[in-house]
């Protein structure tokens, strides 16, 4: 024995003498060292042969042996490569992990764009399915069918978010929390959950430090673990979570490439079920992955749990054995900021409101919808497709208490720049935005930018009065009591003035109930009404009535409200114009309006409005 023995395994002379050299072969590698050793009986050699021996200290390293036989004896060299091959071993797994990181770089963005048009459609089903289900209600069947729909909905909404958790592409609200406090409030639904037949034991250690995190992304995460755990257990056994402070040293992030060193808050789930095997801990994150059987699970519980710390900025880990149940870590860093105070709207009544919302959204449908909904709860609506239609609509003056925008949209203008240019404008707007996916535009770091209010779709119609509520609500607070109105003209004063000099009115407008009612109102105020439900039929009413003012909408099916506006005028360069929309502002041209003494009367507007509008051509 030479002194190279003891410089690189440790063991002295007389503690190692007379010892076989399977008693310091490490139990995975006596087998192909054995294999090793017959091939050098049998006259071969081993140019280059590795295996662990064990140290003094209990640890083990790795040498490299040049070996050729000689009779009964093994004449042999070795060499430590231990480092060698944990610098291998580390590139291994930070290759890995690139790959991984592209794989679900690529994942991200194809269920971020499917979850945008996905979220989408499910808006458009669930919002018109409650509108539906206020006319079924006396209908006991079609309302019970109307709840199994709208539970589809919410299944669909879950599928959705579990997909954008796993690509790290969630809007995370993270607060300052007590993992302890989350976990005892959470104690409830857990039980409820994994059902009686399970012992469930918390375990929070004291002085638990805080996080900065999303609490209700942490209880979708809890309730996926917990629900695990129930099926692992199969119905029977024990279920531990556990809160504590935890530091990860340097020694273990050089293990782990995917973490930091330095304080994190632990929570950890562990249960008495059947285990996994290395094979399954391996693919246990993936997407889709699972054990259960068919149509018992969707194998997107984990991969939520796992996009979630990722975006969290922590680190999660599996410690599990088959027929010895599973241990989930997670840690999260600590905060050193105070706890925030929870705020929860999911219980405030459902209440609408009377103020004036403009909504920008580019599909036409969920913008249908969203309006309908807006409008039942007793809300005046102005509409945009895009968010250069809703600047411009900003821009014509017309009072507006709320912008409701999608993130996403098209056109050169993004909505977080029509969000500024709106608060330029109206100081006192209050801004809330909604998307089933937000890409980059408002979330930075994986979290929602600060001061950001976003509604995510599908939402409900009880949601979408709570948020609108409460962002209206943070807007009066936030201002000063408005100077009062200076005083104006009375709706009576104007409608008087209107039936004294009467006009002739040709109406354009596509949507019946609007044409409708607005002739109503005009002939309440003593005026002649043609109507027209298009700018082609308007033309052709043009050609057989002297008309005084012509009130169009904007868009029209075929040609466009400014292109019939245009042609009248070549007709009759005296037509006065009225352009009645509550989509966008008087049409423009190069930024050149291209009719510059039109009236814009917006969507919605009432009698009092008409009568004004139609009152300053009589000033002209």
């Amino acid at each position: 024995m030479n002194p190279a023995w003891t410089s690189t395994l440790g063991w002295q002379t007389d503690e190692i003498t007379g010892k076989t050299s399977e008693w310091l072969e490490h139990p995975e590698d006596q087998a192909k060292t054995r294999s090793e050793i017959n091939h050098l009986a049998s006259g071969g050699i081993t140019p280059n042969f590795e295996n662990r021996l064990r140290c003094a200290d209990g640890t083990y390293k790795w040498l490299s042996w040049t070996a050729v036989p000689d009779g009964d004896l093994i004449y042999a060299v070795a060499r430590d490569v231990t480092a060698a091959k944990e610098q291998a071993e580390t590139l291994r797994q930070a290759e890995e992990q690139l790959r991984q990181s592209q794989k679900l770089e690529a994942v991200g963005k194809l269920t971020g764009g499917v979850a945008h048009d996905f979220n989408n459609l499910l808006q458009v089903i669930g919002g018109n399915l409650q509108l539906l289900s206020k006319d079924m209600v006396v209908h006991e069947k079609a309302q019970q069918r109307l709840q199994n729909a709208l539970a589809g909905v919410t299944r669909g909404s879950k599928l959705a978010s579990q997909l954008l958790a796993f690509g790290r592409r969630q809007a995370l609200e993270p607060k300052v929390v007590n993992l302890g406090r989350l976990i005892r409030s959470f104690d409830d639904m857990l039980r409820r959950a994994i059902g009686e037949g399970i012992e469930i034991e918390t375990v929070v250690s004291g002085g638990l430090w805080n996080t900065l995190v999303d609490p209700s992304q942490v209880e979708n995460a809890l309730l996926n673990l917990a629900i695990n755990a129930r099926d692992a257990m199969e119905g029977h056994g024990k279920l531990t979570i556990e809160a504590g402070n935890a530091s990860l040293d340097d020694a273990y992030a050089a293990r782990h490439a995917d973490v930091a060193a330095g304080q994190y808050v632990m929570l950890a789930v562990t249960d008495t079920g059947s285990g996994m095997t290395p094979e399954i801990i391996e693919q246990a994150f993936e997407p889709f992955f699972t054990t259960k059987a068919a149509g018992k699970g969707t194998g997107l519980g984990l991969s939520m749990v796992w996009g979630l710390v990722k975006q969290s900025e922590g680190h999660i880990k599996i410690y599990s054995e088959p027929g010895e149940g599973t241990t989930i870590r997670i840690y999260l860093p600590r905060s050193r900021q105070q706890e925030d105070l929870a705020v929860d709207m999911d219980t405030g009544p459902v209440v609408g409101g009377t103020e004036t919302v403009l909504v920008v959204e580019d599909d036409e449908e969920v913008r249908a919808t969203v309006v309908e909904l807006l409008t039942d709860l007793g809300y005046k609506v102005l509409r945009a497709t895009d968010a250069q239609t809703g600047l411009a609509v900003i821009d014509s003056g017309v009072p507006i208490d709320l912008l409701f925008t999608d993130v996403v949209m098209p056109g050169p203008l993004r909505s977080p720049e029509l969000a500024r240019k709106a608060k330029e404008r109206l100081p006192h707007i209050a801004v809330l935005f909604t998307s089933g996916y937000t890409d980059n535009a408002i979330v930075h770091g994986g979290r929602l930018d600060e001061g950001i209010e976003l509604l995510s779709k599908p939402y409900t119609r009880e949601a979408l009065a709570r948020k609108v509520r409460y962002v209206l609500g943070n807007r009066q607070s936030a201002q000063p009591a408005p100077s009062p109105p200076p005083p104006t003209a009375s709706a009576e004063t104007v409608a008087t003035a209107s039936l004294t000099s009467p006009l002739r009115i040709l109406l354009v407008e596509d949507e019946p109930l609007i044409l409708m009612s607005t002739t109503d109102m005009l002939e309440t105020l003593g005026h002649m009404v043609f109507e027209a439900t298009s700018a082609e039929e308007a033309l052709s009413v043009l050609e057989q009535e002297d008309v005084d003012v012509l009130m169009t909408d904007h868009g029209l099916p075929g040609m466009s409200g400014a292109d019939l506006a245009v042609a009248c005028r070549r007709r009759q360069p005296e037509l006065a114009i009225v352009f009645s929309s509550g989509m966008i502002g008087i049409p423009q041209i190069d930024g050149h309006q291209l009719i510059s003494d039109a009236v814009l009367l917006g969507k919605p507007y009432e009698q009092a409005g008409l009568a004004t509008a139609l009152a300053q051509f009589r000033r002209k």
